[in-house]
């Protein structure tokens, strides 16, 4: 072969070889630059994971801080107290502040149509009482509108205020209290004014009757309701029934009392309730009250004739109430049946006339009611009322200086009422309730009262009591 031949074969050999060195100096770049890329996303990554990891240490300091802030606390603040059988308004509900207060206000109002004047109103046999008694105006009445403004103070107390704005454009003090938070051991206290223990429907507030009004017993024995000024002490047993014990000192201004000027412990009171569940859908609640007060020259007029009691007063009540639900509160049919037994003795001096005499009476009344819920937001109700004037002795009428006439209001009688009700509430906030009763408080005129009434409640409210 000739050296033409072979520079030839070389030059050949070169050229088809360059295509496939230049190939692989060009893929020997693209691995470079992708194993750059990946080794900078890992640095990138790493350095995210870091921080994130940071984060998160950061983090769980922060809760094991919190977490050692609430154990001390908890171990430097006494015990919280047992539940109590009435729940004590809280804060707001929802509310991000405990210590903000919440605020709701209650409005109310009635239709009424009264077949007899309601200015001639009386319960016939006993001595008139002082409060809201009787069927209320005819025509359109606004009511009572109930605002209650209520907040925990401090880890001890907490505090309540319900304001009854009247319909005659008048303010008063229904009930203005405080009570302790941490007693322990299933003891609260509460101070101020409230409304009693006494009795069953006595510490619930109006708009939660399932009646227009209150039952004849509650008006002729207590004015409506009895709200003391004094303190209350609660004791709940720590058992697997509801056993509640409660005990109540105070000024006695509130009737069948009244102001004596004095100082120290004017009326006292003693209750214990007892509950429990029956099954899955039925439960019961029953208790035993006595109250003891007295009154000094607690006037009535009694047909222009001026009178005056001064002496001893004191009421025993029993109570008892059953519910039923299928299924909770939540179900569309219900069944409440509730019923109160109350005696009254009084014993004293009855002064008339510049002159005075020995009163002795033991009067008794009592109620008893039933409400069924038969669709979503539809009740009917049936109650009755009964009161019995008892045995009365007034020293003087037995003495001759009065005659029988001269107090007439006192002579023996048995008042007595029924009522039904149908009310609907498209919501727990609203009520519409339409009612209408036959009333014989006094001999002489039945009563045929019929009423509409709504009630409205705004705003935050605190739980019902059973």
């Amino acid at each position: 072969m000739s050296n033409k031949t072979v520079l030839a074969a070389a030059l050949a050999a070169a050229f088809a070889a360059s295509p496939l060195a230049l190939a692989q100096d060009s893929g020997k770049q693209d691995l470079s630059a992708i194993r750059d890329e990946i080794a900078k996303m890992k640095q990138d990554y790493e350095a995210r994971l870091q921080a994130l990891e940071q984060r998160l240490q950061e983090a769980q300091a922060a809760v094991a801080q919190a977490q050692n802030a609430v154990a001390q606390q908890a171990q430097a603040a006494p015990a919280p107290s047992a539940p109590v059988a009435a729940p004590a308004p809280g804060p707001a509900a929802g509310g991000a502040n405990a210590f903000n207060p919440a605020i709701s206000l209650v409005l109310g109002g009635t239709l009424s149509n009264l077949k007899q004047d309601p200015a001639a109103y009386r319960f016939q046999g006993f001595v008139p009482p002082e409060g809201e008694i009787g069927p209320g105006a005819r025509s359109f009445n606004l009511g009572e509108s109930e605002m209650t403004i209520s907040a925990n103070i401090d880890p001890m107390f907490a505090g309540q205020a319900t304001f009854a704005i009247t319909g005659e454009n008048e303010v008063e003090v229904e009930e203005a209290y405080i009570r302790t938070r941490a007693l322990g051991n299933g003891l609260n206290i509460k101070a101020g004014r409230f409304m009693s223990g006494i009795g069953y429907l006595n510490s619930q507030h109006a708009h939660t009757w399932d009646f227009v009004d209150a039952p004849f017993a509650y008006q002729a024995f207590f004015g409506g309701q009895y709200k003391p000024d004094g303190v209350q002490a609660r004791w709940l047993a720590p058992l697997d029934t509801f056993l509640e014990f409660g005990a109540e000192l105070a000024s006695g201004r509130n009737f069948p009392g009244n102001d004596r000027n004095k100082n120290g412990v004017g009326a006292s009171t003693v209750f214990a309730h007892a509950g429990d569940d029956i099954g899955d859908s039925a439960s019961w609640r029953a208790g035993l009250s006595w109250l003891r007060t007295r009154a000094l020259e607690r006037g009535f007029e009694d047909a222009g004739l001026a009178a005056a009691f001064s002496g001893r007063s004191q009421v025993v009540v029993a109570d008892a109430v059953w519910k039923w639900a299928p299924g909770g509160n939540a179900s569309r049919q219900s069944v409440k049946v509730q019923g109160e037994w109350m005696q009254r003795r009084e014993s004293g001096m009855l002064a008339a006339m510049d002159e005075s005499g020995g009163y002795r009476s033991r009067q008794s009344g009592w109620y008893l009611q039933g409400v069924v819920g038969f669709a979503p937001g539809w009740r009917v109700g049936l109650r009755h009322d009964r009161l019995s004037s008892g045995s009365t002795r007034v020293g003087l009428v037995d003495e001759g200086v009065l005659a029988g006439p001269e107090l007439a209001s006192l002579a023996t009688y048995r008042p007595r009422r029924t009522s039904v009700m149908l009310d609907y509430s498209p919501t727990e906030f609203s009520r519409l309730r339409l009612q209408f009763a036959r009333d014989a408080a006094r001999p002489e005129a039945s009563d045929n009262q019929l009423y509409l009434q709504y009630i409205m409640s705004l705003g935050a409210h605190a739980a019902h009591t059973f």
